[in-house]
């Protein structure tokens, strides 16, 4: 699914030669993590409304989303594998076009889309749901360049402001071996160092406030849901550049 602004016919030109900036996002790599497809749902929702937010991003951004990477998975009732028992979000390195049918073609796409010089891949976030804890939170990649390391924490930071049930305190940054064929870390390491790839993960049940110790449960109303996209526009004023907000944020 591709969500942007319609462009009219004397602003071809202009968008092409200021490039595209885009963000990839994908769900249900494991197909019993239901609440990723609610939170998948609300940012389609969000993006395609009237919000001045999602006008802003319509203008300036593309998003691919994937809202099911394992379409049959789902249609089984399987937790976390594929029709043929594979975990897909390990098998991000070399999936295969029999296997992993789904993730080879995302895969492609994403490779494409990457060697385009007219493209600028900025953000991608694949999202799950934790069965043992609460609110919502992130799993990130760690980098030898410090500075990249810290620009990688903004974007949780700011998603911790803009959304009540996000928590920093369970983000976390890693570069675990076992997770070595997921999305985050497989793609944190094709693509260049101004992208951002995250898995972010949400509660299947519940969620609580800071101050607070009673569990809020989880509904469509009360959802990160909301937050990202807003959290995607107070990041970077994408006609400015990314590095521009880092600056303001860290010096």
């Amino acid at each position: 699914m591709t969500i942007q602004d319609r462009i009219r016919a004397g602003e071809v030109s202009s968008q092409r030669k200021r490039g595209k900036k885009l963000v990839f996002l994908t769900a249900r790599v494991h197909p019993g993590e239901s609440p990723a497809s609610f939170v998948c749902q609300g940012v389609i929702d969000f993006l395609v409304s009237q919000h001045p937010v999602a006008q802003i991003l319509r203008d300036h951004v593309i998003f691919k989303i994937v809202p099911m990477l394992n379409p049959d998975g789902v249609y089984l009732g399987n937790y976390r594998c594929s029709l043929m028992g594979f975990d897909l979000n390990r098998h991000w390195q070399d999936p295969s076009p029999w296997a992993h049918p789904t993730l080879h073609a995302v895969k492609q796409l994403i490779v494409q889309m990457n060697q385009d010089p007219r493209v600028s891949l900025e953000f991608y976030i694949d999202v799950h749901a934790h069965s043992t804890m609460l609110n919502g939170f992130m799993y990130g990649n760690v980098f030898e360049d410090e500075e990249r390391v810290q620009r990688q924490a903004v974007f949780p930071r700011l998603l911790c402001q803009n959304a009540p049930d996000f928590s920093f305190s369970n983000t976390s940054f890693n570069r675990d071996v076992v997770k070595a064929g997921t999305g985050r870390r497989f793609l944190g390491g094709l693509l260049d160092d101004t992208s951002y790839c995250y898995t972010l993960e949400v509660s299947f049940y519940s969620y609580m406030t800071a101050g607070s110790n009673a569990p809020v449960p989880y509904t469509e109303e009360t959802c990160i849901l909301q937050h990202i996209a807003k959290s995607w526009h107070s990041l970077s004023d994408y006609r400015c550049g990314i590095f521009q907000i880092h600056t303001h944020m860290y010096n």
